[in-house]
């Protein structure tokens, strides 16, 4: 808007334009006065807060107000950052159980923390507190050492697990999470790329499939939906070798079905990955040897090679039963 005025005149329409910008330079010094204080009170280094943005800060303190709705002030023995042992615990309780009634004194900050860190870099993968609508309720520290991204890096692509995932994954997530809130307890497992560090795909040739696996909990009493959440244990999946692996059979074994997917020819290389030999596998059916959540999956990979996808049909991370009657994670193509 153009505001004129007469010389040693100052019009009402002039001096609304001046307090405008003037109030608007003050909400505006007034925000980032709150943000730097909101800021401060994030539980990470001091250099960690310098490099923080705006957008990274905004995204910080969503998570650290819904993590604060789960574990709130004296319970479980410490703050948010330091649930590492308390969400542990949660991961291997019984079904329907809900955490202990707190952490002894004597493993609260630092001892807790020393232990939590430690318990974590046990572990094969990083830990996941979603909310019922898939919200990020908590990420462990050490997700960097499976992403090559940090809590915070990872937060700046938004705040659902939708965000973090590539979105082939998104249907399948939306069916498991909700499966697994109408059966409280009962363990689900949703596989797809997540998001990593330009780094992270440099060195290992794009993004990782990592699966997720766990169930909806009660962190609280009594059980509410800001009480319940889905906890689970994200680790990396075996990547499909690039083109530049072609020469290397070692990664994979290859296989060839007619119409139903009944086996009529594989590779013997089958014998390392999943330790049948070649001819018990020859009349079998792809699908007896499909994990049951994984079936839906297969069968829309299946159709879409039926109606002449081809390559365009894509991949897909399914769990096949090996011979010991263990399951192997395979990326099917």
């Amino acid at each position: 808007m153009l505001c004129l005025s007469l010389p040693g005149h100052i019009t009402p329409v002039t001096w609304l334009c001046r307090s405008t910008k003037s109030a608007s330079k003050a909400r505006r010094d007034q925000i980032n006065v709150e943000l730097q204080a909101l800021r401060s009170l994030l539980p990470i280094s001091a250099r960690e807060k310098e490099r923080l943005s705006y957008l990274h800060t905004m995204a910080l303190v969503c998570l650290q107000l819904r993590g604060a709705q789960l574990f709130p002030p004296g319970s479980h023995g410490s703050a948010v950052p330091h649930n590492s042992l308390a969400l542990c615990g949660a991961l291997i309780l019984p079904q329907n159980s809900t955490l202990p009634p707190a952490v002894p004194a004597d493993l609260a900050p630092p001892a807790g923390l020393a232990l939590g860190m430690e318990l974590l870099s046990l572990l094969p993968g990083f830990l996941l507190v979603l909310s019922a609508s898939g919200k990020l309720v908590y990420i462990s520290e050490n997700v960097a050492q499976v992403l090559g991204l940090s809590v915070v890096e990872l937060l700046a692509q938004g705040d659902t697990v939708f965000d973090i995932l590539d979105g082939q994954a998104h249907e399948d997530v939306r069916k498991q999470l909700l499966l697994a809130q109408e059966e409280p307890g009962r363990e689900v497992t949703f596989v797809g790329e997540m998001h990593t560090s330009k780094a992270f795909r440099l060195r290992h040739g794009g993004n990782r499939a990592v699966a997720v696996h766990g169930h909806f909990a009660a962190l609280g009493q009594p059980a509410s939906s800001t009480t319940t959440v889905f906890l689970a244990l994200c680790t990396l999946v075996a990547r499909l070798p690039t083109d530049g692996d072609a020469g290397s059979h070692d990664d994979l074994f290859q296989s060839t079905h007619i119409l139903d997917m009944t086996f009529t020819d594989v590779t013997e290389s089958v014998t390392y990955h999943l330790g049948y030999r070649r001819e018990e596998l020859i009349g079998q059916s792809w699908y007896s040897l499909l994990h049951p959540e994984d079936a839906d999956l297969a069968a829309a990979q299946h159709r879409a090679v039926a109606r002449g996808a081809g390559a365009t049909a894509g991949t897909a991370v399914l769990r096949v039963l090996r011979r010991d009657r263990t399951w192997a994670w395979l990326r099917v193509s």
